[in-house]
């Protein structure tokens, strides 16, 4: 059993450790954190944020988070103060001295290789910069990394606000949708969305296929996408979903120097019928090449006949899926937009996120 901070009463402890993802082009999955951190603040906790930026070997003065310590700062409204070493002791000793309320961001955690390696040796050194520890990394909960892991171990660890709110509407979608349920799938990384096909193949009524994962099955089918993108290196995982009734691929399309980079006006039409009459309705990918004007109509379509249902529950995430709702407006209209890409899809497929699993068995 999950222990969320919602549900907690009182004082904590006085130091707390709170997982955040800094990793996004922009400041969205920060901005999410900010209802956690106001609300350990409310109870004068001074709080430790371990965090990441893309995936260093060593240090990266690229990757820094001291720029993210600034933008936490203003989101906050006082002052956020950067620690850019891993001298524990000396860590341990600034926050012991710093008063009541203090927000401390801490350099890249994936500057060190432990980080990776679900070291208990790291994990058990954040352990005692803390009192109690909070996960509020959605995002990175899909990976075993000591500071999402291993650190359960250490201390009392509860769930944050986005966190709870990432597992209660991604398990309502899994396990008691409403009907019809409609699940659209694009953008890249086709084989990530193979576990979330599979586990919805005989709960969803239908899958409409776009992007990246579209033109691997066509391709598989026989039909020439010239140079399209497509996973060809992956055609036996790919090739029994053909067998799928439910599945809807394009049957025209946006073409540009033999490339396949959207869907055309006949399928955003079967599309968007198909969405008029869902009543819950997953979307992760994009169905076309949304950063370049003319290959984002297929996209739009989908998007406006998705918030055009108001009897539908709506439900998006992965980045591009998200960088796109924000660029066009649509990001407020959702029932709710995931922070996770990865993570989104791995909890859609019925597998175990290990950041997830070790709240559940924490030290109480």
């Amino acid at each position: 059993m999950i222990k969320f901070l919602s549900k907690t009463n009182g004082l904590l402890g006085e130091t707390a450790i709170v997982r955040l993802d800094f990793n996004t082009e922009d400041d969205w999955r920060m901005r999410t954190s900010v209802p956690t951190l106001k609300f350990l603040l409310k109870r004068n906790c001074k709080i430790l944020v371990v965090s990441h930026k893309g995936r260093p070997k060593g240090k990266d003065k690229k990757l820094s988070l001291v720029k993210n310590a600034r933008k936490l700062s203003s989101f906050l409204g006082r002052p956020v103060k950067f620690i850019p070493s891993f001298d524990f002791k000396a860590i341990k000793e600034i926050l012991a001295d710093a008063a009541p309320g203090t927000v401390f961001v801490l350099e890249n955690i994936r500057f060190l290789k432990e980080e990776y390696e679900n070291s208990q040796v790291l994990a058990k050194n954040l352990a005692s910069l803390g009192d109690f520890y909070v996960n509020e990394g959605f995002p990175i909960s899909h990976r075993k990394d000591a500071s999402v892991a291993a650190i359960t171990r250490f201390l009392p660890s509860y769930g944050g606000f986005q966190m709870e709110k990432e597992i209660r509407n991604l398990s309502l979608v899994m396990k008691n949708p409403k009907r019809p349920l409609l699940i659209i799938l694009g953008g890249g990384k086709a084989g990530d969305k193979l576990g979330l096909l599979k586990f919805f193949e005989r709960k969803a009524d239908k899958f409409l296929i776009g992007g990246e994962p579209a033109n691997t099955l066509l391709w598989i089918k026989g039909v020439d996408i010239g140079d399209s993108i497509a996973e060809k290196d992956n055609r036996d995982a790919f090739a029994p979903l053909l067998k799928f009734r439910k599945l809807i691929l394009p049957n025209d399309y946006h073409i540009r120097s033999e490339r396949i980079l959207d869907i055309g006006p006949e399928t955003e039409e079967v599309f968007a019928s198909l969405i008029s009459k869902a009543r819950t309705v997953i979307w992760n990918g994009p169905v076309g090449l949304f950063e370049e004007k003319g290959f984002e109509k297929g996209s739009m379509r989908v998007a406006q006949a998705i918030v055009s249902n108001k009897k539908c529950f709506s439900l998006a995430g992965g980045g591009e899926t998200v960088m796109f709702l924000r660029k066009y407006g649509f990001f407020d209209k959702f029932s709710f937009v995931s922070t996770g890409g990865g993570a989104m899809l791995e909890f859609l497929a019925g597998e175990k996120l290990p950041g997830i699993e070790a709240l559940e068995h924490s030290r109480r």
